[in-house]
C-alpha cells in the first residue's frame, strides 16, 4: 500500500513525464478571466482549471480542508499552496488534455515558486488581463452571482490581496519576457480579438498573410 507521499510524488511525475503546456491566467476580481477562459477552450481546445472554482467545490465537499478554505475566503485571504497544487494536479491528471488554463494561479511568489517546484512544470506564457479597479469593481457587483465573496468588503480587500501578492508574480514572469498583456477594460469581444492573436500560432499567421497576397 503506497504512503501519501509516494502517491504525491507518483502524481507528480506523471504529471511531468506529460509535459503539459500550461498557461496562467491572472488579472484582478471581475477582470473577465472566466468569459475569456471559456472562449480560449472553444477555439483553441484547452482545459480550463480555475483555482476558485476549485476551491470553492473542496470548501463545498465536506472535505477537513472546507472549513478551513471557507474561512480564508470569506477573509479575503489565499489559501495555502499545497492544498491548490494537490487539487490542480489532480484535475489535470483527470481531464487527459495536455493543455492548460490555469486561472486565478499562482497568486503571490510562495504560490508561484511552490507550483514549479513540486510540478516540474514552468508556464508557457501568463495571460494577463489589465482593468481598473473601478471596472472591476463595478462588474462585480452588477453580475449578481450569489457568491458569499460578492460584498463590497470582501471584494475591496481582494482588490488589495491582488495588487500586494499577485501583481509580484506577474512582474517576475515579465522579465523572462513571458507575460502577454490584454486590455481587459473593453468589450468582451474585442478582448477576446486580442486574446486570440496570443493563442494564435505564427504559422497561422503567416499563413494567413500569404493567401491575402
Amino acid at each position: 500500500m503506497k504512503t501519501e507521499d509516494a502517491s504525491s510524488k507518483a502524481v507528480e511525475f506523471s504529471l511531468a513525464e506529460k509535459k503539459p503546456k500550461v498557461v496562467f491566467v491572472l488579472g484582478g476580481p471581475g477582470s473577465g478571466k472566466g468569459t475569456q477562459c471559456a472562449n480560449v477552450v472553444k477555439h483553441f481546445g484547452y482545459t480550463h482549471l480555475s483555482a476558485g472554482d476549485l476551491l470553492r467545490a473542496e470548501k463545498d465537499s465536506g472535505s477537513e480542508n472546507g472549513n478551513m478554505i471557507q474561512n480564508m475566503m470569506n477573509e479575503g485571504k489565499i489559501v495555502p499552496s499545497e492544498v491548490t497544487i494537490k487539487l490542480l494536479e489532480k484535475a489535470m491528471l483527470e481531464s487527459g488534455n495536455d493543455k492548460f488554463l490555469i486561472d486565478g494561479f499562482p497568486r503571490n511568489e510562495e504560490n508561484r515558486a511552490a507550483f514549479e517546484a513540486v510540478t516540474k512544470i514552468e508556464p508557457e506564457f501568463v495571460l494577463f488581463f489589465n482593468c481598473s479597479e473601478e471596472e472591476m469593481e463595478r462588474r462585480i457587483l452588477n453580475r449578481n452571482q450569489g457568491r458569499d465573496d460578492d460584498n463590497i468588503e470582501t471584494v475591496r480587500k481582494r482588490f488589495k490581496v491582488f495588487l500586494e501578492s499577485s501583481l509580484p508574480v506577474i512582474e517576475y514572469y515579465k522579465a523572462k519576457g513571458k507575460v502577454r498583456e490584454i486590455d481587459a477594460a473593453k468589450p468582451i469581444e474585442e478582448v477576446f480579438e486580442a486574446v486570440k492573436v496570443v493563442f494564435t500560432p505564427k504559422v497561422e499567421e503567416v499563413k494567413k498573410c500569404c493567401a491575402i497576397l
